[in-house]
């Protein structure tokens, strides 16, 4: 590698682009822009979906395979995909890596749960978490919400906002004489609020136009949630789908009117930014990353772990085609002007810079 090439060469460490979930999109998003072509970025994989056995085999080969990069073409900075938990453990390791060898680090992190993580480990963790993240040269936060949390985990470290993103594209036009469709997508669980929703659906229902059906998309808890179907008597329309293709999310997308996502806790959710793409209304909490990506004029929000909020706020926007219309147009032209991934890779490139010509980068 030639002196030039070492100064624009960048290695990146996280889950890998096929596993299930947020990060993986993130990760995919970006590395699909020209910052591929401003950056010579090298991806190393410590993480996977499957057995448990598999995974520890991912992390021991991604691992080894960061370390010869990082020793052998010492890249000019670092860029570290962590979440809580086990993703915590394994990108640690590589933090504190990079920091014997003096390679500056931008630290990104995701995951809703990060602050709970770490407010329940123990004392000597806490200390430990703390001191990962202020290794960090720069640490990204998905919002204002996450930035202030993470300063309170390390209070010497810089933290930035940068959002997600996903491609602008024109907003979908959809007729809604058949019915409305709502969209649930996400990890099937009580953090998604997904039971909330199920919940709401008897009475939302009850005064919806004809056809009007919910579609619940996503892994996690997919067994109760048509446990929960069948006992409130919904099957008749409510679609229980299970895990979707990443390459099917769009078609799904298209075929809503409206995205439900009553989330109790929140990084910044890939399928709000998918649901605004196609210039779905939304109905959602003002938790975690969420207020950063909408307002009061491009959404309808409910309150956390409230069923009757949640039934209110759906009834609103499926009874109401102009508020739907109004909410969706909306939503769709915020996140063109701020979410789009042509504008979000230039802010992670102005970091890329502004790191390097930070005297002190290497120097930690």
């Amino acid at each position: 590698m030639t002196e030039a090439q070492q100064r624009r060469s960048v290695l990146w460490a996280s889950t890998s682009r096929h596993t299930r979930g947020g990060v993986s999109s993130v990760v995919n998003a970006l590395l699909d822009t020209d910052l591929s072509r401003e950056w010579d970025i090298t991806h190393v994989s410590t993480h996977t979906d499957g057995s448990a056995l598999r995974k520890v085999a991912v992390f021991v080969v991604g691992a080894a395979r960061f370390a010869w990069l990082l020793v052998a073409r010492r890249p000019a900075l670092v860029h570290i995909h962590m979440a809580s938990y086990g993703s915590f453990v394994r990108k640690s390791v590589l933090v504190w890596s990079c920091r014997v060898v003096r390679v500056p680090v931008v630290l990104h992190v995701h995951g809703a749960e990060f602050h709970l993580f770490t407010a329940r480990a123990p004392a000597a963790v806490r200390r430990y978490i703390g001191a990962t993240v202020g290794a960090a040269h720069v640490v990204v936060a998905l919002g204002a919400d996450w930035a202030a949390r993470l300063s309170v985990i390390a209070p010497d470290v810089r933290v930035v906002v940068v959002p997600n993103s996903v491609a602008a594209r024109p907003a979908v036009e959809q007729s809604a004489h058949a019915g409305v469709v709502v969209l649930f997508l996400g990890r099937l669980g009580d953090r998604k609020g997904t039971f909330d929703v199920l919940r709401a659906w008897p009475q939302v229902v009850a005064g919806a136009p004809a056809g009007t059906r919910l579609v619940v998309a996503g892994d996690g808890e997919v067994a109760r949630a048509q446990a929960l179907v069948s006992q409130l008597g919904i099957a008749d329309s409510v679609q229980v789908t299970g895990w979707v293709d990443p390459a099917a999310v769009t078609d799904l997308v298209d075929s809503a009117h409206v995205l439900v996502l009553p989330s109790h806790d929140e990084g910044q959710p890939m399928a709000v930014l998918e649901a605004m793409a196609a210039g779905l209304a939304v109905v959602t909490t003002r938790v975690g990353g969420i207020p950063d990506l909408l307002d009061d004029d491009s959404a309808r929000f409910v309150g956390v772990d409230d069923v009757e909020s949640v039934t209110a706020g759906l009834r609103a926007v499926v009874e109401d085609e102009a508020l739907r219309t109004r909410l969706g147009a909306a939503a769709h032209a915020r996140m063109a002007r701020d979410f789009d991934r042509s504008v979000v890779w230039r802010q992670i490139d102005g970091l890329y810079r502004e790191v390097l010509a930070t005297p002190a980068a290497v120097a930690r």
